[in-house]
């Protein structure tokens, strides 16, 4: 797949369009994946993989095949993402509130998992952007400790004790919901 990757790359350096598309095509589904599980919110996703195109599109002539097209792709997509949870900290939690506080009646079963999810969503807010990026990338993504770090542009140490840390801070905010009362 790499080579086809790096083809379609030197097609779209050249002013194919058709070779572009192939790549949007090709990895569309996996950033989408990545931009949802980072934002939590299926429009704010849609509007990262737009974004993370549009860069790539114009940059690039600045992808080196060193790496694989793919994980430079991710890259790009893991800092718009980053970006946007930046700017819309509070978007997730105020949408699962409003779920639950709406005037129209709901199963308990409902009330109760908006509840973990709310729950979830404020223990991901306790994570920094470099953790929850680690995180995502590591156990919603499955990436090894050294893709996330050449993603990230850390070390193995630094990218170990990202997700060290946060899945250290979300046991303990979880703890709560996941054990039973005593």
């Amino acid at each position: 797949m790499e080579e086809n990757d790096s083809a379609a790359v030197e097609r779209a350096r050249a002013g194919d369009a058709d070779a572009f598309r192939t790549l949007v095509e090709r990895h569309g589904r996996n950033v989408f994946l990545l931009a949802f599980r980072m934002t939590g919110n299926e429009h704010d996703a849609e509007d990262i993989v737009q974004d993370t195109f549009l860069k790539a599109y114009r940059q690039l002539s600045r992808y080196e095949s060193r790496s694989s097209f793919g994980t430079w792709l991710y890259r790009i997509a893991a800092n718009c993402s980053l970006d946007l949870v930046r700017k819309r900290k509070t978007m997730v939690a105020e949408e699962v509130h409003e779920a639950i506080a709406g005037d129209d009646p709901m199963p308990d079963r409902l009330v109760f998992g908006g509840q973990i999810q709310k729950t979830v969503n404020e223990a991901m807010k306790l994570l920094t952007p470099q953790e929850r990026t680690a995180f995502v990338l590591r156990h919603f993504e499955g990436l090894s400790i050294e893709e996330i770090g050449g993603l990230m542009g850390t070390g193995g140490s630094a990218t170990k004790q990202s997700v060290f840390r946060a899945v250290q801070k979300l046991r303990r905010a979880l703890e709560p919901v996941v054990s039973p009362a005593r």
